[in-house]
């Protein structure tokens, strides 16, 4: 070796390889505890997030919203204001109910929050009414408390009989470790009800009071305290205890609720006692048959495909046992098989990437080379992994595409230290040697590049916002298997290299051993395959085959590709590359990259693709939400939603047949709202819902089911058009966190009854523009609730000595019914409610003559008919009240319809709205999605900003000059040509969100083959200047520079080639949303392959605008920064030049 030759080592590359024994042993521990870490690690669809947002809510039974408002909702926001780091107050004040939800910024814990808002409302309980049905009940917002499945018990059977079948199924789940709460809905609760005849408690005056108290004395029990026993010389301590509670509600009969002058009355002289359901709240069937739901909730923490199994167990066993053969048991919502679907595919995808991998390596360096590279894949995963596990991350949605995400990235630095290394033993050195050389001339550049590529992530770990806390968990998985591949490239590859590579033409055995080792090969798979081992036997059948693909085809063409097809690619380059840095040419180049640059940036504005927030996706459930007029009553609405029902099964019962559709399910009542119009607490009698659920797209596209579920949700709209009864709008799922609806305008101001009228202009005007693609105008303005008023005469009232109070808590009482006492049974506690018959009950003159008992203030009885101190009023109310940081608010929405784009219907309704003048102190503006995609564009963009200057700090401080960072960062910009020419040539959707983190990720990627690329030319400068014994000061002559920049990027051709080629293949597979089942493939011959799915369509738009950034960014590497390196140079010469030539001047 000369001794002006520069020789570069890396320090822990060279511990590796002098203690090969103890790399082994790490390789082994860590594979152990990364499958390990795999095969525990909690998994679930969505990651758990701990969001600063607070509910408050507050019932107060018989109240109309405008009281709820007043006596509620003003106190408690009044507090709430004063408290530090609120970011948002919202509210809605309902029928009998207030919901406060109360928003922080994200960098204040979840649990200062809720003390916060704790003492906020301990400190409003002075200011609200001393009646309150229940105290406030405060709590955060838990995505882990949401349900994880739905386990659905229909039949021709009574409500009362599924719900025995419910429980006892309830009672099996609820004992699994993995489980926290199970809640049965569908069903009604039941009570014991007091029904007062009202002629005979007043004949007999007897006041509701009176009632109420001889229930309370009797129904009882008490201590009455410790008895001291003498009994010889022993002294003992006995509780006494008065048991005096109901053993049976028959009990309630023999009552005495009066006793006057020997005259007893019975409660059964004056009112009917009656065990049963409540007044129906709710109804639910399930295809058209009564349903009872059980809500199933995991604990945090705990893995849902675990849970989900043993909950599928517990009901096969119950059908095998208990339950009726004629019971359905459905089970809907059960995101277990998301989780399970994504398992599989980061399972297929990692052996798709692979093969892939190493099927490309193959031609450029042999079989057993291109193993060492893709052995980072499956060891950076584990190791990945493994510290997630440690870090007490589950294996959720975001981690698991993240993991794929990084496939193609985590060969990257495999790939430039093996094939260093591959071209180290081409020259002649011993492996140990060529190890150490190889590793050392690039592990500088591939550590600056892996920087590079993290740095690009790191900005997203600040996004405080919903958004952000959902993203999190893409830039943390990232960095730590990117920081593991690049553990794995210097430690790792380098010892496999030193002890296994093989340099030239390979060996080829003889003929007859191969083919004998093939047939015992065969043989043994046969035997394994009759043994039942079908999956060994798979894999020896693969082997064969793969072997034999391998011997005759694959590498004979890599031989040949290697020795007379790369060499003339390298040739063709080079003369390419010395065309475009000699004469004039870089100059010409250069500004050609810039006119094209601003060719393609003006294309996209003329041609742009549909710009969207979130990827869209075919549905994987409808909502049809069902909205009858305000006070419409429950068995009017359920009337109503059986109508639509009908309709829809008969619409879509080909589908059903076909076994497209997993189940239809009815809702009508409490908690049918649409969840995207906020907070819905409390009764909605007049409001239902009907879902329509398919079964997963893996299951259609396996069936061969062309059709898409977005094309049978338009046949369900078209089903339920001319339905004058009701209001209908459909919703499906979407993907990513909630953000609102895609229209949506909030227009707020005090005056509630000005606002309507403001709200009217807007809606008017927006309506008669009549723009395409939007599907139903809408505002959460609910009027004309009927209200019957009744106004007291306070003169009259006061001359019997009679109060309001207690003319309402009459009328309260004969109406609602009022909780007197409970009454148990075994394990349960049931109210006993107090109120009037149905038939006074209901009859308006019956309540209006129902008479005030009471005692006045010379203790005479009193009985004063409510008409003789009262008129009533017919009067409508509003069904809600809704306010937004302590203004009244009102929304104008609508949702967007299949096909349409919902930023240019926003941008069009924007130019419509520009002129609008609201009256004074009133104001609008857009929200939901829009103003959801407003805010993580502008993060996104100074994520991106940031991202630059981090790359462009890295880079600075590995070359210490201006010139090879400038030509990287300028690399950079340029890539994202590719992104914008590509969507714009493919119209794919664009999305603010995947696109925009996929812009993100290219920044970071690009910059790698860059950093190899001019590091390694600087490297052979170096030898240069000291072969031709130039001091470092002095600038190389033009020739040299030209032969250097040729040499450098003739030697970095195939990693660069290499590195892009696998990690857009890395990509394919999730851009495309490509799946095989490896293991139906190996046991039944069955690929079970299939393209798309909600993966694709939610990951797509991310992958390809990296797959179309990194080709374009491939021939920027390859061409352009070496003509920015030489045109750099010679700025640097003419600067330095120039600079002498002042100072000889001077």
């Amino acid at each position: 070796m000369s001794k002006n030759q520069i020789v570069k080592k890396f320090g822990l590359s060279s511990w590796s390889i002098g203690n090969k024994i103890s790399v082994y042993v790490m390789i082994g521990i860590v594979a152990i505890i990364g499958l390990l870490s795999y095969t525990t690690m909690p998994k679930e669809s969505f990651p758990e997030i701990k969001q600063p947002i607070i509910y408050i809510n507050t019932p107060y039974i018989g109240n109309s919203p405008i009281d709820m408002e007043n006596l509620v909702t003003r106190p408690i926001e009044k507090e709430l204001n004063s408290i530090n780091g609120v970011n948002k107050i919202e509210s809605t004040s309902i029928q009998d109910f207030s919901v406060i939800i109360v928003e922080f910024d994200y960098d204040i814990p979840s649990e200062q929050c809720l003390t916060d808002v704790k003492d906020a409302v301990d400190r409003a309980q002075s200011e609200l009414p001393k009646d309150l049905t229940a105290d406030p009940t405060v709590f955060e917002l838990d995505f882990s408390e949401m349900p994880v499945m739905n386990v659905n018990i229909s039949g021709d059977y009574s409500t009362k009989d599924l719900k025995f079948y419910g429980e006892k199924i309830q009672d099996q789940i609820e004992n699994l470790s993995e489980i926290s709460e199970v809640d049965i809905t569908g069903t009604n609760e039941e009570e014991v009800e007091i029904a007062v005849d009202r002629l005979k408690m007043e004949a007999l005056e007897i006041s509701f009071q009176d009632i109420e108290n001889a229930i309370r004395g009797e129904n009882v029990t008490m201590s009455g305290g410790d008895i001291k026993s003498i009994e010889g010389n022993d002294i003992t301590r006995r509780n006494i205890r008065i048991d005096g509670e109901f053993e049976n509600y028959d009990d309630l009969k023999n009552v005495i609720v009066k006793n006057e002058k020997q005259n007893i009355v019975y409660l059964r002289d004056i009112a009917m006692i009656r065990f049963g359901p409540k007044e129906p709240s709710s109804f639910a069937r399930l295809d058209r048959n009564p349903v009872v739901t059980l809500d199933i909730k995991k604990k945090s923490g705990s893995n849902l495909i675990n849970a989900a199994q043993k909950i599928q167990n517990i009901i096969a066993e119950a059908k095998a046992t208990y339950l009726p053969k004629d019971l359905s048991v459905v089970i809907t919502n059960d995101q277990s098989k998301f989780t399970k679907m994504m398992v599989n595919n980061l399972e297929n995808s990692i052996i798709m990437g692979v093969i892939l991998v190493v099927l490309v390596l193959i031609f450029f360096l042999g079989l057993r080379n291109s193993l060492f590279v893709g052995v980072a894949i499956p060891l950076s995963m584990l190791m990945g992994i493994a510290i997630l596990n440690f870090g007490g991350n589950t294996m959720n949605m975001m981690v698991l595409f993240s993991l794929i995400l990084a496939l193609g990235m985590l060969v990257d630095n495999g790939i430039v230290v093996v094939e260093n290394i591959y071209r180290q033993r081409e020259l002649g050195k011993k492996p140990d040697e060529a190890s150490n050389h190889g590793v050392g001339e690039v592990a500088t550049a591939i550590i600056a590049s892996t920087a590079t590529t993290l740095a690009a992530f790191v900005p997203l770990l600040f996004w405080k916002s919903l958004m952000g806390e959902f993203m999190k968990f893409l830039p943390i998985t990232l960095i730590i298997v990117l920081a593991s591949s690049l553990f794995v490239a210097l430690v790792v590859n380098p010892v496999l290299a030193a002890d296994w590579m093989k340099v030239g033409q390979r060996k080829t055995s003889k003929i007859r051993p191969y083919f004998i080792k093939l047939l015992l090969a065969f043989v043994l798979g046969v035997l394994l395959k009759v043994s039942g081992e079908d999956l060994f036997a798979g894999l020896f059948f693969a082997g064969i085959i793969f072997s034999s693909l391998y011997r005759f085809i694959i590498a004979p063409g890599g031989d040949v590709f290697m020795s007379k097809i790369m060499p003339k690619i390298e040739n063709k380059y080079a003369q390419l590359l010395k065309y475009a840095i000699s004469s004039f040419r870089p100059f010409v180049f250069f500004a050609g990259t810039f006119v094209l640059f601003f060719v393609i940036m003006g294309y996209y504005n003329s041609n742009p693709p549909p710009f969207v927030f979130f990827p869209e996706n075919e549905p994987q459930y409808v909502n049809a939400y069902i909205e009858a007029p305000l006070g419409t009553d429950i068995e009017k609405t359920n009337k109503i939603t059986s109508a639509l029902e009908n309709r829809i099964i008969k619409k879509i019962k080909p589908y059903k047949d076909a076994g497209i559709i997993e189940a239809v399910l009815a809702q009508v009542g409490e908690k049918t709202a649409d969840p995207n119009e906020g907070p819905q607490s409390g009764s909605s009698p007049h409001k239902a819902r009907i879902t329509v659920s398919f079964i997963e797209f893996e299951k259609r596209a396996l069936m061969g089911f062309n059709i898409s579920t977005s094309q049978i949700m338009a046949e369900i709209k078209e089903s339920c058009k001319d339905f004058p009864e009701a209001n209908i709008t459909f919703a499906k799922d979407n993907m990513g966190p909630p953000v609102g609806k895609p229209i949506n305008v909030e227009v707020t101001g005090e005056d509630y009854l000005t606002l309507i009228e403001q709200v009217e202009i807007l809606k008017k005007k927006m309506e008669l523009a009549n723009i395409e693609g939007v599907d139903q105008l809408k505002t959460d303005l609910e009027l004309g609730k009927p209200m019957l008023e009744i106004q007291v005469n306070r003169e009259a009232a006061r001359r019997y000595g009679l109060g309001t109070g207690q003319i309402a808590s009459t009328i309260r009482t004969a109406l609602l019914g009022k909780e007197i006492s409970k009454y148990k049974l075994k394990e349960d506690d049931y109210e006993i409610n107090l109120r009037l018959q149905e038939e006074y009950r209901y009859n308006l003159s019956n309540l209006m003559n129902t008479k005030v008992t009471f005692r006045n203030t010379m203790g005479k009885l009193v009985q004063v008919p409510i008409s003789a101190v009262s008129k009533i009023k017919f009067n409508s109310t509003y069904g809600t009240v809704k306010r937004k940081d302590l203004e009244k608010v009102i929304t104008i929405f609508s949702e967007v319809e299949e096909g349409y784009n919902a930023n240019q219907i926003v941008a069009e309704f924007k130019t419509l709205l520009q002129d609008v003048q609201l009256a004074p102190g009133y104001t609008f503006k857009f929200t939901g999605e829009q103003e959801e995609q407003g805010e993580s564009i502008a993060f996104l963009m100074s994520a991106m900003l940031l991202a630059v200057f981090l790359i462009f700090l890295i880079i600075v401080t590995q070359f210490n000059s201006f010139l090879g960072p400038f030509i990287i960062i300028l690399s950079v910009v340029f890539s994202t040509m590719g992104v914008f020419l590509g969507f714009s040539i493919t119209q794919m959707p664009f999305s603010a969100m995947m696109s925009g983190i996929g812009i993100i990720s290219l920044a970071g990627i690009v910059v790698n083959n860059a950093i190899v690329l001019i590091d390694y030319t600087n490297l052979l400068r170096k030898r240069k200047r000291a072969s031709l014994e130039i001091a470092a000061n002095d600038h190389l002559p033009s020739i040299e520079i030209q032969n250097t920049i040729i040499e450098a990027g003739r030697t970095r051709l195939r990693p660069v080639l290499l590195t892009a080629i696998t990690t857009i293949l890395g990509l394919v597979p999730l851009a495309m949303g490509m799946n095989i089942n490896f293991v139906s493939l190996l046991t039944k011959l069955d690929p079970e392959w299939y393209t798309g799915g909600s993966n694709a369509e939610f990951w797509g738009p991310m992958a390809w605008a990296v797959i179309f950034g990194l080709v374009f960014a491939t021939f920027l590497t390859l061409i352009i920064v070496p003509v920015m390196y030489l045109l750099g140079d010679k700025l640097v010469l003419f600067l330095k030049q120039f600079g002498q030539k002042e100072t000889t001047n001077n």
